[in-house]
This record gives C-alpha cells, structure tokens and sequence, in this order.
C-alpha cells in the first residue's frame, strides 16, 4: 500500500512514518529540509519529496501530519490532487476546521477522515493508545482503518468534529494551560524543583512528572491548541473565574464556603475510589521497579532504554536514586533510572534467544525404568539459558542394566554455562550420564 505522510520528518507525523513502513507500507514523506528528509527517509526505509501534490498524486493514503496553522493550507493545496478510491486523514489536535476544509476541497471518490490519535511520538506501538475517528460518512477506507487499529490493539473513539473539540478544550486546553501555569509559577518563585521533591510524597512527584510531561512538549502545538481550538477561550474564563472565586474564600477564611466547593467538585469528577485506586497504581508503580531493582543487586537483569529501545543486560553493580551502574561485556555503564524500564524474566529469555547464538547439544542419561522422559524434557526447557528441550531417543537393550532405560535429550542454550544446570538436573532425577 502506497502511502503519503505530508510532514513526516519530524513528531508525530515521522512517527507514524516509521510505523507504516515497519507495516510494509510504501511509504513517502514530505519536509521543507532536502538535505534532512532524505536523510531520515533512508534510515527508515522511505522515499522523501519536498514536494507534497507529487507525494499525494500517487498515493492511496495521504496523511496530514503538518502543524496546525498549517494544515488548512496544506488541505487546499493536496487534497484537490488526490486520486479516486483514494482517503485523505489530517491527525491535527482540532477537528471542526480541517474537517470541514477536507470536505470542501477533496474530489469526488475520495474518502475523507478526520483522525486525532490521543499520543505523543514517544511511544512504541498503539497497543492501549486512544485513536480519535471523526467521519462525517463510514466508506471503505473508514472500515479498514477501524479493522487495523483494532488489531493493533488501539482503543477507537468515533465521535463528531464539534464534539471532539468541546471535549479537548478540556482535556487538552484546560489542563496544559493549567500545568504550564504551575510550572511558570514555579519558575518565577525560583524553587529548587530537586529540593522540593525530598520534601514530598509520591504524589507531588508524580504530578511534577506530569507538568514536565506537558511542559517538555512542542511549545509551538500548546501555542496552536490553546489559540485553535474555538471553545477553549470560554474554558480559560471559567478557569480564571474559579481561580479567583477560591483565592476569595482563602482571603475571607470562609471555610464553609471552600469545604462546599472542593466535595462539590470532588463529587463531580465521580468514581472517586476507581481514580484513587489508578493513583494508587500509578503511585506504587513507581517504587516496584526500584524494589525489583534492589533486589538484584549483584544479579544478572536486563534494561531496556525507553527511548532508544536498546537493551543492556548485565550484572547489576549499584543503585542510587537517580542512577544505577551495569557491568556489561566487562565494560561498566551507568544508566538513569528514569529513562529505563526492567525487563521480566520472560521478556531477557525472549531478547536472549532473538539476539543471542543459541547451541545444540545431546546428551544421553540411564534412568530409572519408571522415569517419563516427556516431563524431564519439560523440565529442561524450563531452565534458564534453555531455548528448547525434546526427547531424541529411548533405549533398552545390551549395557543398560535391567529396570533401567537410556534416553537422549537434545537441548539447544543460549548460554553455555546452563549445560551443567541441565546435567544436575538429570542427576537429581535420578540419572547417570552416559
């Protein structure tokens, strides 16, 4: 499938680039730097063009991944060069305008779906992730979509343009403008944000992240959402109005009047012991990887890079709160907690045994007559190191003692030093090695 991601060299839109093209997609992408889309083109195995109607003329998707104050130039100048049987999807943070415009300026037989998916370019697959759908008709194009995000494990929300705008000059609008706000706030009171966490609770860090979350994003797509979005203007006026309408009841020491407002309010949001117990989640979340890794210590773990994807696997050597050193293939790094995540045992077996050369080997053991070699077999897969385990052969004849049967084990490791684990094992059932 031939695809167009007009804007793919940068955020989201080079994201989704390097997603469809990992699909098997035909992709191509489109920037104002030559020098740079060619270059991001190759690593991701893509073609680039600077022109964007030439993208889209032979393309049988074309996806609007431009900044938002772009994206209605960027339709106009697209859309009316698409071919037939062809869809058009723009994954802007507002949808009323571009929808409308798509609509306008798109050729008959051509499929129009106005898209937002709910995440950032940090992420590694759509598993979980929120994709919003604003079709104004369900054709083809839009069943096929739907069919694809599901099997990715995506959450599909099929709402209205106009609906999916009120709802983000909430979601978005009035909680960025309330996070850069506080981190503003914090900047000009000029507190020592390190300081401060010595002093709080998990909660108070875990919102920091959030802000720092908010806060470390494009400044020129807040800016866009903050000013495109027409419902969010009414939304910042209620937030100042509230603003103030507390503060005068912490002035005045009207204590009734600040209990009534905050249930009020606490009574709205709904649900309060389902919110308090994804907190709580979210809290301990935090303090179980640290846990894990204190437990380890001394041990063998594998660290994947949240953002590089790349994997380090070695003896645990240290830990402090912000760090912790690896050794390596004799070599000892240092990594920052926050940007890794520990791998389950499950997960290092299955690194182990993509990236790692795996050995077989036989080996022949006399048991006891009554032994079951399926299940011994069973058992030596479940050791570390072992990537599978079968029964190669059973024997009873000529040198094996009567009430006894000799059975060779075919065995393939992923590590060497697991061949006498396996060798114990067979001696603790019971067995000689031949």
């Amino acid at each position: 499938m031939q695809v167009a991601v007009i804007g793919g060299t940068r955020g989201l839109g080079n994201w989704m680039a390097n997603f469809l093209t990992k699909k098997g997609c035909q992709v191509t992408i489109t920037g104002r730097n030559s020098l740079m889309g060619e270059n991001i083109a190759n690593k991701m195995g893509a073609s680039y063009t600077s022109n964007n109607v030439e993208a889209a003329l032979r393309a049988e998707i074309v996806i609007l991944a431009v900044p938002i104050d772009a994206t209605v130039r960027t339709i106009k100048e697209v859309a009316p060069h698409m071919r037939e049987g062809s869809l058009l999807v723009d994954v802007t943070s507002v949808k009323e305008k571009p929808a409308a415009v798509m609509h306008q300026h798109a050729p008959e037989g051509v499929e129009v779906l106005p898209t937002h998916p709910m995440f950032g370019p940090r992420i590694r697959s759509l598993e979980g992730q929120v994709v919003v759908l604003t079709p104004t008709e369900e054709g083809n194009w839009y069943h096929k979509v739907v069919d694809f995000l599901e099997k990715e494990q995506a959450r599909v929300l099929v709402t209205t343009p106009e609906l999916h705008d009120r709802m983000m000059s909430v979601v978005q609008g009035l909680t960025h403008f309330a996070y850069i706000s506080i981190a503003s706030a914090i900047e000009k009171m000029q507190v020592d944000v390190k300081e401060s966490r010595k002093f709080a609770s998990p909660i108070y860090s875990l919102m920091l992240d959030m802000i720092a979350r908010i806060v470390a994003q494009n400044p020129y797509l807040c800016y866009s959402i903050q000013t495109q979005n027409r419902y969010i203007p009414e939304v910042h006026e209620t937030f100042l109005e509230t603003f103030q309408d507390l503060k005068s009841m912490i002035n005045q020491k009207n204590q009734d009047e600040f209990v009534k407002s905050m249930s009020s309010a606490a009574k709205h949001l709904d649900d309060l012991e389902a919110a308090l117990g994804r907190s709580d989640k979210a809290i301990s979340a935090l303090s179980a990887e640290i846990t894990t890794l204190k437990n380890s210590l001394g041990k063998e773990v594998g660290l994947r890079h949240m953002y590089s994807g790349k994997v380090h696997i070695g003896v645990l050597e240290s830990l402090s709160p912000d760090f912790l050193t690896l050794k390596e293939n004799k070599q000892v790094i240092t990594l920052k907690i926050s940007n890794i995540e520990v791998l389950s045992y499950e997960e290092l077996q299955s690194w182990k045994i993509s990236n790692l050369p795996v050995k077989a080997f036989d080996v022949s053991v006399v048991l006891p007559e009554s032994s079951q070699p399926e299940i011994i077999s069973r058992t030596i897969s479940s050791l570390e190191g072992v990537v599978v385990s079968e029964v190669k052969d059973v024997y009873q004849g000529e040198q094996i003692p009567e009430g006894f049967k000799s059975v060779t084990f075919n065995y393939q490791l992923i590590s060497t030093t697991s061949k006498k684990k396996v060798e114990d094992l067979l001696v603790g059932f019971g067995g000689i090695i031949r």
